[in-house]
């Protein structure tokens, strides 16, 4: 794999793809459908899965790709793959609270190695460069040409105050219970993937969650933290949360810094 090839294509794409969504955003109004698991899809979620897939499939025609919005398509086996969530946090979109994201990752033997976070509303760009390493790039951002770039690096949590960030949409009791476990400070909500990048960037120290994900919700984020000095575990036996499982389901998980003294559940 040439990684740096890897970190411009998906670097340009997310952002093609961010134009494309806010450009929706910014309509007077737009139509809301329901797919057949009762999740929201919008037109966004559409036309950005449509120019991600396409750019990946010009330029790395040979490595499998999966993504949300043909999810109903995949019945793959792999263990190496592309993995996509064109418009992660369709809620926070719909509900226009600008919490929503553009996640492209790169899955290698069940880790995610590669990956990028855009927030287009937030004005946020998370993503590993060819080392692996993570930055976050300030500026302009243009599509042929990366801005300035700061490595960022997950947090020396203090275990006697700890920050924790939860979903936005989906906080409830079960996860409220499970911070409780927990010394913490201050606590802060956020949609989609940016939970991982705040975790990453030392804005937080954990972020549990205790509810339905896909691999593409999270691939994208979790590459990003790894590349921050973090950790993704199944919350029921803390061992690494891997991909490429059947049907693209996720256990329960915390994504936290390593000095977080971890409970399971």
């Amino acid at each position: 794999m040439n990684y740096e090839e890897l970190t411009q294509t998906m670097r340009r794409l997310a952002l093609e793809a961010g134009d494309t969504i806010m450009q929706i955003y910014n309509a007077d109004d737009f139509e809301v459908r329901s797919k057949s698991d009762d999740s929201p899809v919008t037109v966004a979620d559409e036309a950005a899965d449509a120019l991600i897939s396409a750019g990946l499939r010009a330029t790395f025609p040979d490595i499998a790709l999966i993504t949300e919005e043909q999810a109903d398509t995949h019945d793959l086996d792999v263990r190496d793959f592309l993995i996509v969530d064109p418009l992660d946090g369709t809620k926070e979109f719909i509900n226009r609270r600008g919490d929503f994201t553009v996640n492209i990752a790169l899955v290698e033997n069940g880790v995610p190695t590669r990956g990028v976070v855009y927030a287009p509303a937030k004005g946020r760009l998370f993503y590993t460069d060819a080392n692996g390493q993570s930055v976050e790039e300030s500026g302009a951002f243009d599509k042929t040409t990366a801005g300035a770039t700061t490595p960022i690096h997950v947090s020396k949590p203090d275990l006697d105050a700890l920050m924790v960030v939860a979903s936005k949409s989906h906080r409830d009791e079960a996860t409220d219970d499970y911070i409780n476990r927990y010394s913490v400070k201050d606590s802060k909500s956020a949609g989609s993937s940016l939970k991982f990048c705040l975790v990453a960037t030392g804005e937080a120290d954990f972020y549990p969650r205790l509810g339905r994900t896909m691999e593409w919700d999270t691939a994208a984020g979790h590459a990003v933290l790894n590349g921050a000095g973090g950790r993704v575990l199944r919350l029921e036996d803390l061992q690494p949360l891997t991909y490429g499982k059947p049907g693209f389901g996720n256990p329960f998980f915390v994504a936290s810094a390593p000095g977080v003294d971890l409970v399971p559940v």
